[in-house]
């Protein structure tokens, strides 16, 4: 028996799944405790209609050995689709445009680094929608209420989903979600990371941890330190824009 929690996500995927007349779900399989869950919760809402699939782009090897480990545990089928060649053509490209852009564009060095990270979960989301449309699957995406609230997702990369099955859950609800399920263990230990760089955590680059952006959740400004909470609302409201859906002019002209 699994908590009214994990029932209540199950039959609200199956009912998403039924309406969209989809047969399934695919989901990117990253070897992290977000995507061990919503794997599993995919599975026991369409059995035998689910697909993990390891995208990895210059990725650390251990998280393929995990995707792998998780994928073996229950029995979910996988795809592998090694995006390292097309992430260098397309950086490739990408770089020799920018050297040849006009004069009177100027390119500054502000987030060199970012641009770059950001087309792998863009070319992660488009393999998923390739296969998911062959399928006629979903795309489950992965991102939980923590990641949601800060933006903490690329937009039209994880961000790019038809479902969000565990986007209402705190980083500390998926970990507890995580052991009722039985996601093994070496996963849920693991340090949350977006898989951008080696190396790259999310804790670290975010500022501050989970628990701390949990107990400004939970408690408000006041419970944590206050230019804690200031990175929060900023990093909050600088990225509205990724939560809604673009902003459509009116297109009117005045009297």
């Amino acid at each position: 028996m699994f908590s009214k929690r994990a029932d209540v996500i199950v039959h609200w995927l199956r009912d998403r799944a039924e309406g969209a007349g989809a047969r399934g779900f695919v989901f990117g399989l990253s070897g992290g405790i977000d995507s061990a869950v919503v794997a599993r919760l995919c599975q026991m809402a369409t059995p035998n209609r689910v697909l993990g699939v390891i995208l990895p782009c210059y990725s650390h090897a251990q998280d393929e050995a995990d995707a792998y480990v998780m994928a073996d545990a229950f029995g979910i089928p996988t795809a592998k689709v090694d995006l390292a060649a097309p992430f260098d053509a397309l950086t490739g490209e990408l770089h020799t445009a920018l050297k040849n852009l006009p004069r009177e564009v100027h390119v500054t060095d502000i987030k060199q680094q970012l641009p770059g990270a950001n087309i792998k979960p863009r070319l992660r989301m488009t393999s998923l929608y390739f296969i998911a449309n062959s399928l006629n699957y979903l795309v489950a995406g992965t991102g939980n209420r923590s990641e949601l609230t800060l933006g903490y997702f690329t937009k039209y990369g994880d961000g790019g989903c038809d479902v969000l099955p565990i986007g209402a859950l705190l980083k500390s609800e998926v970990r507890s979600l995580a052991k009722e399920l039985s996601v093994p263990q070496a996963i849920i230990n693991k340090a949350p990371s977006a898989g951008l760089w080696i190396g790259q955590t999310d804790e670290a680059e975010m500022g501050f941890s989970y628990d701390t952006l949990e107990k400004y959740l939970n408690e408000g400004a006041a419970a944590v330190p206050t230019e804690t909470a200031a990175r929060i609302e900023k990093l909050r409201s600088t990225s509205d824009h990724k939560r809604a859906l673009p902003p459509i002019s009116a297109g009117e002209l005045g009297n």
